[in-house]
């Protein structure tokens, strides 16, 4: 049996309601599970000692206000040696610079950087990513590796490995039934979700397109998830403007995402900038949800256009809204879509999936150390 590994996972925010924080939580419990010796370090949260206890991880608290924050970096150090870590594993920028900053400050070890999000290499940023002190890049989707080259990141340092689903908590049998009673959607509504509503996830073009959804589609109704109360007046402020006041529904972040999809007849994702891949429609087709999705990005590289779902053009209510009538229009395609996009989500973006490759690049790390 192999030995354990001793590895930090880096996360620079207090927050845990994102989809790159739960991702993060379920590596590090996964590879817990799997008998590894596993920490991770966030600054000061009411919220990541009690998740990590529960997942059985070591919590410890580094402050990160700024990436370039020389006490931060040497207190990363220490944690680093006082565990004996041999792999770091950094998610977002912050958490890289101080990284890097450790190992010069002692604290060095094998480092991995996580790289999710599309938005261009510049300057010092790209500089974090080609310098040889940071050992390997997991890119979230092969999209995402080939605009790290065309930046001048070497690709054999970049190793794509997917953003993982739990499909045993994303299923088909969960029940949305409750949901749409909590929210006031009746068992007879079409309901059109979309999870985020950031300005680049393009909730705005949604809205546009639901106005010609509800003209052909009586009972349809849009869900937002996932918005600060700022953003929910925002939105029923837009709704009211487009004549659509009583048939949109904004909540704000919710833990029961399984039912909340679940509770969804088309879950979509209208993002225009930034992503890899959004991972609210990979769990809509773990639960065979119906989705559409913008073609940007590694979207192509989950839903495939016909096969897994509807995928449209970015910034294009009027085809968004098209592919939405086209799946209710035909309920027996949309789920036959559904069901091949959970067998897809099983074999290439399960949580399993992401823990075995993951686990594979740390291991191989730390033997060509040894080695060299």
């Amino acid at each position: 049996m192999a030995e354990p590994l001793r590895i930090l996972q880096l996360y620079p925010k207090a927050d845990f309601f994102t989809g790159a924080a739960i991702q993060l939580r379920d590596l590090a419990a996964g590879l817990a599970a799997r008998g590894h010796d596993v920490t991770i370090a966030t600054p000061p949260s009411a919220e990541w000692p009690r998740r990590c206890r529960a997942a059985g991880v070591r919590h410890v608290v580094v402050p990160m206000r700024r990436a370039w924050d020389v006490r931060a970096a040497w207190r990363l150090g220490r944690v680093i040696r006082a565990h004996r870590v041999q792999v770091a594993h950094a998610h977002k920028g912050r958490a890289r610079t101080l990284a890097l900053g450790a190992g010069l400050l002692g604290g060095r070890t094998l480092l991995v950087l996580n790289r999710g999000v599309s938005f261009p290499l510049t300057g010092l940023r790209r500089l974090g990513y080609t310098t040889g002190r940071v050992h390997a890049i997991v890119a979230v989707c092969e999209s995402i590796k080939r605009g790290l080259v065309a930046a001048g990141v070497p690709g054999e340092k970049i190793e794509v490995i997917y953003s993982g689903t739990d499909v045993a908590r994303f299923h088909p049998g969960v029940d949305g039934g409750p949901v749409r009673r909590e929210l006031g959607l009746g068992p007879d509504d079409f309901v059109v979700t979309q999870i985020g509503v950031r300005s680049w996830r393009g909730w705005q073009d949604v809205l546009e397109a639901m106005r010609t959804v509800t003209r052909e589609v009586a009972r349809a109704r849009l869900l937002f998830v996932g918005a600060s109360p700022p953003k929910i007046a925002e939105i029923a402020d837009r709704a009211r403007e487009r004549g659509l006041g009583g048939q949109v529904v904004a909540v704000a972040h919710r833990d029961d995402v399984p039912a909340v999809l679940a509770a969804s007849d088309v879950v979509v994702d209208a993002s225009w900038a930034g992503l890899g891949i959004t991972g609210s429609i990979r769990e809509a087709l773990a639960c065979e949800r119906p989705v559409v999705a913008t073609d940007v990005e590694g979207m192509p590289e989950l839903v495939l256009d016909g096969e897994t779902g509807l995928l449209v053009p970015p910034r294009a209510p009027e085809a968004l809204a098209r592919a939405v009538l086209r799946l209710a229009a035909a309920p027996l395609a949309a789920q036959a879509m559904a069901r091949a996009g959970r067998k897809r989500v099983e074999t290439h973006f399960s949580l399993r999936a992401k823990l075995d490759a993951t686990e594979a690049l740390y291991r191989r790390l730390v033997l060509g150390a040894r080695a060299a």
